[in-house]
């Protein structure tokens, strides 16, 4: 992890700042500055930048090109219709690979958060699921989408009791747990993806650009095979490797993805 300096937040040479769409909301960013120990600025004209809008907090990136902007939406309509109408989540290779079994929910330490997106579909499932994410940008990103999912109607009755954030290095996170171990422990790190179609492989990219590749990535199956009570959960691109070179007890496929399944 690279901590915040006077030139802005960097990792893989990049810088990420924090602004406000008006001036109006200006207090509000200087607050998620401050919070996440980023670097505030009124006027950014190029480079990532972390901008509160009236709506939510976003990452984009001012390059000239037509990159969309990237935040947390625990409340979309891709979410709501999974959740609602995909088929049956339980059913998912994901809810078969972390154990959820009936009205048996696993509690599960996701500990590449990201976006939160695996997070919360476990969370909807009824695991108890806590998110640990060391980018202190994505952090924020976590952290605004979780508050505004606490004012919706429908996930403010439930989602705060399920889904809880963690700021910090996930290897160090786990080296260091004391709370009671987890079921399961979900990973997810950062893998080079090759095609460039799909709206989470948009995000990837810029997540890739922003904070670099996982490279400590192998280094998180021992300390998380460490706490887990149960199993680890690897997932993997169908053609990756495993992680740390070491065979998992079973694997199951998704149609993009694979999950290795690590037994304790």
């Amino acid at each position: 992890m690279v901590m915040p300096n006077q030139s802005g937040y960097t990792v893989g040479g990049s810088i990420a700042w924090v602004t406000a769409e008006s001036d109006d909301l200006l207090e509000g960013a200087q607050k998620v500055a401050n919070d996440w120990g980023l670097p505030f600025k009124e006027n950014i004209e190029k480079g990532f930048v972390l901008i509160k809008t009236a709506q939510r907090l976003e990452l984009r990136l001012i390059d000239g090109s037509k990159t969309g902007p990237v935040f947390v939406d625990f409340a979309s309509d891709a979410l709501t219709y999974r959740r609602a109408h995909g088929g049956g989540l339980k059913k998912e290779a994901i809810a078969r690979a972390i154990g959820v079994k009936g009205n048996d929910a696993p509690s599960v330490v996701d500990a590449t958060a990201g976006l939160g997106r695996d997070g919360f579909i476990l969370a909807s499932l009824g695991c108890k699921v806590t998110l640990l994410e060391r980018s202190p940008v994505v952090a924020a990103l976590l952290q605004d989408g979780l508050e505004r999912a606490q004012q919706d109607p429908t996930l403010g009755s439930w989602l705060p009791d399920r889904l809880s954030l963690r700021h910090g290095v996930s290897i160090e996170l786990m080296q260091q747990w004391q709370d009671e171990k987890p079921d399961a422990v979900y990973l997810d790190p950062m893998f080079p993806h090759k095609k460039k179609s799909a709206l989470v492989k948009k995000e990837m990219r810029l997540f890739q650009q922003l904070l670099g590749s996982d490279s400590d990535a192998d280094l998180l199956l021992e300390p998380a095979l460490g706490i887990a009570s149960k199993r680890v959960v690897v997932k993997r691109p169908a053609d990756a490797p495993f992680l740390a070179n070491q065979k998992p007890n079973m694997n199951i496929s998704s149609k993009k993805h694979r999950f290795d399944v690590y037994l304790r």
